[in-house]
């Protein structure tokens, strides 16, 4: 089971979409990202707790006023930077589903 957030502003929206990956840490979760557009498509992710994932996103200065954040629970492939949510589609965008 999974848990998005998303989000959208004229301002930066990685404290929003952290904040509601925050509210979201009672369910449980093995891994979780955040990916915003600014001038394109960015994204970090962790297989650690979102305070750890806040930290790799301050050292990056990851901001954009369009996003989504995501918790997963891995029930197809193991708990992994690259298996965590958000994926990249192959074509434009951002899917929230299967590598």
């Amino acid at each position: 089971m999974c848990g998005i957030v998303g989000a959208v502003s004229s301002v930066n929206v990685v404290p929003v979409l952290v904040q509601g990956l925050q509210r979201l840490e009672y369910r449980g979760y093995d891994s979780c990202g955040v990916a915003v557009h600014a001038q394109g498509l960015q994204r970090s992710r962790s297989t650690a707790r979102v305070a750890e994932l806040l930290t790799q996103i301050e050292q990056s200065q990851l901001s954009g006023g369009t996003g989504i954040a995501h918790t997963r629970w891995a029930t197809h492939g193991a708990p992994a930077v690259h298996n965590a949510h958000p994926h990249f589609s192959h074509g434009p965008g951002v899917d929230a589903g299967s590598p």
